[in-house]
């Protein structure tokens, strides 16, 4: 079993930066892909971005804003969001799978493993 709980939302002016974390508790969490998703009201929850072994992937709408790290040995994982818009405001969920296929890994249904979310709102 991993528990996900993750930390960072908040308010930011369109621009700015925020930086989310994602603590996992378990064991062997290195042999999790984890992965970043959001959600936004009324809307399915959408892939951001994901670590499957040692390879990272982006959305299209996040590369070269967002950039997703891992501490295999704090058992984090970060995601540091730059350049935001009111685009990218969202409920942001930590996720991770053991068994996640690289050609599934954007897909929220491949994970078993969930965080409770943080709210990210990016307004003036």
């Amino acid at each position: 079993q991993l528990q996900l709980v993750e930390s960072g939302g908040g308010l930011v002016k369109p621009g700015g930066s925020l930086r989310l974390s994602c603590e996992a508790s378990g064991s062997a969490f290195r042999r999790y892909a984890v992965a970043w998703f959001r959600q936004t009201p009324g809307k399915e929850r959408e892939f951001v971005t994901g670590i499957k072994m040692g390879n990272t992937y982006y959305a299209d709408s996040v590369k070269g804003r967002f950039t997703m790290t891992r501490d295999n040995a704090q058992s984090t994982v970060a995601l540091q969001m730059n350049s935001l818009t009111p685009d990218d405001t969202a409920v942001y969920y930590c996720a991770a799978s053991q068994t996640v296929i690289t050609s599934r890994i954007r897909s929220p249904d491949a994970y078993n493993f969930w965080g409770q979310g943080t709210q990210v709102s990016v307004s003036s």
